[in-house]
């Protein structure tokens, strides 16, 4: 392994690449990027990193969640002072070094920024994330030591989401990692009109797992790992070649796209203040302990509102610990689906499993599984006078000397009829032609 506090102090002193942050105004603290100079060879550029759209949601977006209402208790003080003592470089390096990690945690003024809005203006946003860890950490702990991982990976869904399960991006990315489409369904979640497993924190967790092993196979390097995490590895790939095949992150950052150039800065500053937040007087929001929850095997359609209204659950907490299922439908017939319930409720639902699929069921499910094709042909001649008892269409030749007269004295029908079914205005017919007559 590369010794931390060398490395940390080429990438300050001795890289080619060297960084300024300006320091910024309250005004600049809301907006969604950061202003930024970058000195290299000799040169001075100014540029704007975009910030990684987790630390733009607010408290309130982040506190609207069904766990964070009734489990983060925001009337305790925990004694949260508003002050942030400054620390210098040095201290800020010793610390990272002590961190007991896998990952390089190195150090500059990029990622100074980010600790420095981490531990200022989002302190009440790491207050909250503190809290919620307990509802996720263990989750992905678990998946992570399973595959081997570094643990301090469990804090990349707070740089992806700020630990905010609804989270949907701009480009179509959701849940906790943030998934896209294609590479959800590539590690095994399934997305379709009812289901998005995307936003399953027990499934997403370990598909992202497992992606993340695939993608240090190719890099050897966690720092571009979780770049490629962000923006994808064919971009990764192209900033490679356009550094001239160099495979270090802070070598191929001018290369790569705003948001990404923030986003490993801002990984090491979540790891940082998730570990130093005592630190920076930053306390956690007391948060009570979630009811135990289990799960059962569903095999036929079933709507949440069944449930709620047999087992009395309410309908927020089903919500939240389904997450997956987006129209409040579970669809049991078209393959086996999990249903997360409070332990407590679990004898309850089985017990009346068959009261709860029959409840509402006709009111619930309207979409019919067959349904009789109306006869149009029938229709046609019920609305021309003939019913469809008279049987099926005949076609006449019409001979030399035939009027519609005989024509309808020879098959029983009238003159009008024959008008109306083959759309005569008059009486007059030319030999040759043919005559729908329906018997």
């Amino acid at each position: 392994m590369t010794n931390k506090p060398t490395y940390m102090k080429r990438i300050i002193a001795g890289s080619s690449l060297l960084f300024s942050i300006l320091l910024a105004t309250p005004q600049a603290y809301a907006q969604e990027s950061v202003d930024v100079i970058i000195r290299e060879n000799g040169t001075e550029r100014r540029e704007v990193i975009d910030l990684p759209k987790s630390m733009t949601y607010p408290v309130d977006s982040l506190l609207s969640d069904w766990k964070a209402k009734n489990y983060i208790d925001l009337g305790k003080d925990c004694s949260t002072s508003t002050v942030n003592p400054q620390f210098s470089d040095s201290v800020y390096i010793d610390r990272l070094s002590r961190m007991p990690t896998i990952m390089e945690m190195p150090y500059n003024e990029i990622v100074r920024k980010f600790i420095d809005m981490y531990t200022g203006r989002l302190r009440n946003q790491v207050a909250f994330m503190l809290s919620a860890c307990n509802f996720y950490m263990p989750i992905f702990e678990e998946a992570l030591d399973t595959y081997g991982l570094p643990l301090e990976l469990k804090y990349l869904p707070i740089i992806e989401s700020a630990l905010n399960p609804s989270a949907v991006s701009r480009a179509g990315a959701s849940g906790l990692w943030q998934f896209m489409l294609n590479t959800g369904k590539i590690y095994g979640l399934e997305s379709n009109s009812l289901v998005d497993e995307r936003r399953d924190p027990i499934k997403a967790t370990w598909a992202a797992a497992r992606y993340l092993k695939d993608m240090y196979a190719i890099y050897q390097d966690w720092n571009l790992v979780i770049a490629a995490y962000n923006c994808g590895p064919g971009t990764i790939n192209k900033a490679i070649r356009r550094a001239g095949g160099k495979t270090d992150y802070w070598e191929i950052y001018n290369y790569l796209p705003k948001e990404t150039r923030g986003y490993v800065p801002a990984f090491i500053a979540a790891n940082y203040v998730m570990t130093y937040y005592c630190k920076h007087n930053i306390c956690p929001m007391e948060t009570n302990i979630p009811d135990a929850t289990d799960t059962i095997q569903v095999n036929r359609n079933l709507h949440f509102e069944q449930i709620t209204d047999v087992c009395g659950i309410g309908m927020d907490e089903i919500k939240s610990l389904n997450p997956q299922y987006k129209k409040n439908i579970i669809p049991g017939d078209s393959k086996p689906q999990t249903l997360r319930l409070p332990i407590n409720y679990i004898s309850t639902f089985i017990d009346s499993q068959d009261t709860i699929y029959a409840h509402r069921s006709a009111e619930l499910f309207k979409n019919r599984r067959n349904v009789s094709v109306a006869n149009t042909r029938s229709t046609a001649r019920s609305s021309k006078g003939k019913s469809s008892s008279q049987g099926d269409v005949t076609y006449h030749r019409i001979r030399n000397g035939e009027t519609l007269s005989t024509i309808a004295r020879k098959y029983g029908v009238t003159v009008n009829q024959i008008k109306s079914w083959n759309g005569l205005r008059s009486t007059r017919i030319n030999a040759g032609k043919r005559l729908k007559i329906y018997k």
